[in-house]
């Protein structure tokens, strides 16, 4: 028998005796658990027996019993198959933490923080797989360099210093398995090296904070107004930032203010770590170059293709002092050793080719357009309400009459996704500014009008 007729494999635990009473109890496990769902091919009682080096007749009789049971369906020239038994659900599974769902769960999506996935550009990703993987070396698909492959970070080099001014050099560039882990990495260097507090901006997001703590670091909040983050605040061993667009405020980081953070850090000795999120998505404004140009030896320049092309390929990198190339390499070895490498290799030929600089241009006349929609009917449908942080991003701030909560709340038994201002405070207690943030990216284009017609009826309540 042939291995494409031989059925599953399968792992089971059996007792010393290894009988079929053994067998039996370890297959209904099996079944019970979920490990084996209904419809499962199993092996030929030949297959299995040798397997387990145990006789053919105990799995035969074994088989025999849990058919008569019902857990188990044969049929000639069928083989022996896992029974449906609807009334027997596996075992129960935990649910997931508060905050992590398998999907958002409203029909219209304004949440922020999420790019429209359905802009995702397959084809042109294709032609780039199609190129980058038959000629890539042998040696791409084994153990690598745990900074990633030099093709890629060649590439961000010279885009970074090309779009966003970064001072980059593909040796100082590490690439991550998403943003997250970057910024993992980053506080369990930081903590390794006698840290103790992180200064993050007042308003950002919780998962970011729980990541600090989970290093040993403490997070100290500091105030952000209208020019950004109040960098005379600043204390500890590092700062988070996010110079470019404040996550969620919208505001960019005050020149003044950014020399000013630049001073802290080397007067302080503590290093700036700059997420810049969304840097390509800029609108109505100058683009703002990266702060990491003003001093790369205190600066860790973070950015992600989460925003450009998609979350979904959790592709994140950092570019490093000096300092920190060795022990954030040495943590990036012991947390997943190296980034997905096929990925990698085919971002680095999707710049290379320039689909990378088009889809950014084409992505951002999108969203602008977007942006320009939502800002218009409000104009008109909802003109109490005022709307901040327009310039950059993928989504913009309201400041509302009457309590924002109310209006998320109501929003959301109508189906429609929205946040408060002060669900990303770092102070659990709420703001008192009544904001509500609107992030037009997600829906993709046929539910961007159904879902501003909610919004304004939401807001016209």
């Amino acid at each position: 028998m042939d291995g494409t007729t031989a059925g599953a494999d399968l792992h089971l635990d059996l007792a010393a005796t290894r009988g079929r009473t053994d067998l039996v109890r370890a297959l209904h496990a099996s079944i019970r658990s979920g490990r084996l769902p209904a419809g499962t091919r199993l092996p030929s009682s030949r297959s299995l027996a040798k397997d387990l080096g145990i006789a053919r007749n105990t799995v035969a009789d074994a088989y025999g019993q849990l058919v008569a049971e019902g857990w188990l369906t044969a049929r000639q020239g069928s083989g022996t198959v896992v029974a449906n038994r609807a009334g027997t659900p596996p075992d129960a599974v935990p649910p997931l933490p508060a905050g992590l769902s398998a999907a958002r769960p409203f029909r219209y999506d304004l949440m922020p923080g999420a790019p429209d996935v359905s802009t995702f550009p397959r084809s042109e990703w294709l032609a780039a797989a199609r190129k980058a993987l038959p000629s890539a070396p042998n040696e791409a698909f084994g153990y690598g360099d745990p900074r990633g492959r030099i093709e890629l970070r060649r590439m961000l080099a010279d885009y970074l210093a090309r779009a966003r001014g970064v001072r980059a050099d593909p040796e100082r560039i590490l690439i991550c398995s998403g943003y997250v882990q970057a910024l993992s990495l980053l506080s369990e260097v930081l903590s390794s090296l006698g840290g103790t507090t992180v200064s993050v901006e007042e308003f950002g997001y919780a998962l970011h904070l729980d990541v600090v703590r989970s290093r040993g670091l403490e997070p100290v909040p500091v105030p952000v107004d209208g020019s950004g983050a109040q960098v005379s605040a600043l204390s500890g061993q590092a700062a988070l930032l996010t110079p470019a667009h404040q996550m969620p405020t919208g505001v960019p980081l005050a020149p003044e203010r950014r020399t000013a953070a630049v001073e802290w850090a080397r007067e302080a000795g503590a290093v700036l770590i700059e997420d810049d999120y969304d840097g390509e998505f800029r609108y109505d404004r100058q683009q703002v170059g990266a702060l990491q140009a003003l001093d790369p030896e205190r600066i860790v320049y973070t950015g992600t293709a989460s925003k450009s092309l998609a979350p979904g390929l959790r592709l994140a990198w950092m570019v490093l002092p000096q300092r920190l190339i060795e022990p954030v390499v040495a943590a990036k070895r012991t947390a997943d050793f190296q980034t997905a490498t096929l990925d990698q290799l085919i971002l680095a030929e999707f710049i290379a080719s320039g689909h990378y600089d088009r889809n950014v241009r084409r992505c951002r006349l999108h969203y602008r357009r977007r942006r320009d929609r939502l800002v218009e009917l409000l104009a008109v449908r909802a003109p109490e309400v005022k709307v901040a942080g327009i310039s950059a991003g993928l989504h913009v701030l309201l400041d509302v009459p009457g309590d924002a909560d109310d209006i998320v709340h109501r929003a959301a038994r109508q189906g429609l996704g929205l946040a408060t201002l002060s669900r990303y405070h770092v102070d659990p207690t709420p703001s008192t500014r009544q904001a509500v943030i609107v992030g037009y990216g997600t829906p993709p284009d046929h539910a961007y009008p159904g879902a501003l017609d909610l919004l304004c009826q939401v807001l016209g309540v």
